[in-house]
């Protein structure tokens, strides 16, 4: 084991590697180090040396196979769970050549945020390791779409069912109601249940004489059903809210695209890169991870869709994947209470001796064209339009404890909270003046509850 921690400010992101395979682990420190911003500061071939390494060496990313000695069981996703307690910050990638979603369920189970899995068999394809390090370090999260796809569409034991009966047995293991499983098979929802009916009846009068291969089927059947919540419940914490269901139910592939009208709520913290430039890398991930999630609470309490977050800047939209019509209502509402829940935030930090962070925040209502999108990489649900890149700008013109809304979204709000207008501007893009108005830090109401959507 080799180690080492960041001797200057210039190091960029710190990586610690491990691997039992010394051509393997040599293989990733070269790809890593053709990107400028990474630096390899430690390796080790076990999980001893793993766990005492990252600890000495405190990298801001861990990449790490998971079998390795004493065992070679799981001992990556332990030594990752290990580092993660003594280090909360530390940003964790699991190269693996096992597609078994069972093993990303182990390492997401405390949670999504600062992990990545991804296949061994793809890393070297582009830039993906680099970009999942780089993620990760802020406390993102990637899982390579091989198992995405093993949580949506379980895998099924062939048998001696036919073409029809195996299609409709997937449909089953996948949690499908009968309606859903109707419209996939183009038949009514009576003769879908006379189906589903029958094809039970077959398996368990096969596997009542005595054919392993209906009892097999049968007990496939009960373990799909039983992790389908397991696994549902990992993918959700990687995909916005509503699409891992969306994905689950309906079946959505990649590239289909759904116009709606929807309201897009944009917040950057200010000041972000002079913190940065003071503050210990360790400590402000785990600033990051902690304002992530009290602004991920504070979205979903008025039923709102977590985006993204990208470094510092948070993108939510409400109205999406389901639709609303009070979606200008619950954006604002949702803008009022990331603000109420940063100061909160920001009194403990102060107590601590760590800087605050200071929210502008840019909404925006309008049309948009929102995709399930695929790569290589990863899955992405995706907003595209006018209406996104207008938070984006109109965020910029609030100072912190600032929400600035487009003209479009105050027309839709039924009562206006008390707020001042901004004299039309230029923004960057527009050929037109932009109308906004701003509700100033100052004057910042409580937010007022909202029923469910």
């Amino acid at each position: 084991m080799t180690g080492g921690g960041q001797s200057d400010g210039d190091v960029g992101i710190s990586v610690f590697l491990a691997d039992d395979n010394l051509i393997v682990r040599e293989g990733v420190r070269a790809l890593l180090s053709l990107e400028p911003d990474l630096t390899i500061v430690g390796t080790a071939a076990d999980y001893d040396g793993l766990v005492a390494g990252a600890t000495e060496a405190a990298p801001q990313v861990v990449v790490t196979d998971i079998r390795m000695p004493p065992s070679f069981q799981r001992e990556g996703i332990d030594a990752a769970h290990e580092i993660r307690k003594r280090h909360p910050g530390t940003g964790v990638v699991v190269l693996s050549q096992f597609d078994d979603p069972e093993y990303a369920i182990s390492l997401l189970e405390q949670g999504a945020a600062g992990y990545a899995y991804l296949l061994k068999d793809r890393v070297a394809e582009g830039d993906q390791l680099a970009r999942a390090v780089r993620t990760v370090a802020t406390g993102g999260s990637v899982l390579d779409p091989t198992i995405v796809e093993a949580m949506v569409h379980p895998v099924t034991d062939k048998s001696d069912l036919g073409v029809a009966d195996e299609e409709l047995l997937r449909l089953v293991a996948e949690g499908r109601p009968i309606k859903a499983i109707a419209v996939a098979q183009g038949s009514t929802p009576a003769a879908a249940a006379e189906a589903v009916e029958k094809l039970f009846l077959k398996l368990a009068q096969d596997a009542s004489g005595g054919g392993q291969s209906s009892l097999r089927r049968l007990r496939m059947l009960h373990e799909a059903i039983v992790n389908r919540e397991e696994q549902g419940e990992t993918l959700s914490r990687l995909l916005p809210g509503g699409v891992a269901e969306m994905l689950r139910s309906q079946g959505r592939r990649a590239g289909e695209t759904k116009e709606l009208v929807v309201s897009v709520l944009m917040s950057d913290i200010r000041g972000y890169t002079t913190i940065a430039e003071h503050a210990d890398p360790s400590a402000l991930a785990g600033q990051l991870n902690v304002h992530r999630s009290e602004m991920n609470k504070a979205i979903l309490s008025v039923d709102g869709t977590v985006m993204q977050f990208v470094g510092d800047a948070v993108m939510a939209v409400f109205g999406a994947p389901v639709a609303m019509e009070d979606h200008a209502e619950r954006a604002v509402q949702a803008a009022l209470a990331m603000h109420e829940a940063q100061d909160e935030v920001n009194r403990s930090w102060r107590e601590q001796g760590l800087a605050e962070f200071g929210l502008g925040i840019g909404v925006t209502t309008g049309p948009v064209a929102a995709a399930l999108l695929g790569s290589e990489e990863r899955l992405e649900y995706t907003l595209v339009g006018d209406t996104v890149n207008l938070s984006q700008r109109l965020q910029q013109w609030a100072e912190p404890g600032d929400t600035v809304l487009s003209e479009a979204t105050y027309r839709d709000l039924a009562s206006p909270p008390e707020m001042e207008q901004i004299p039309a501007a230029l923004v960057k893009g527009r050929d037109t003046p932009v109308s906004a108005w701003r509700i100033p830090a100052a004057n910042r109401p409580t937010p007022a509850p909202l029923g469910a959507g």
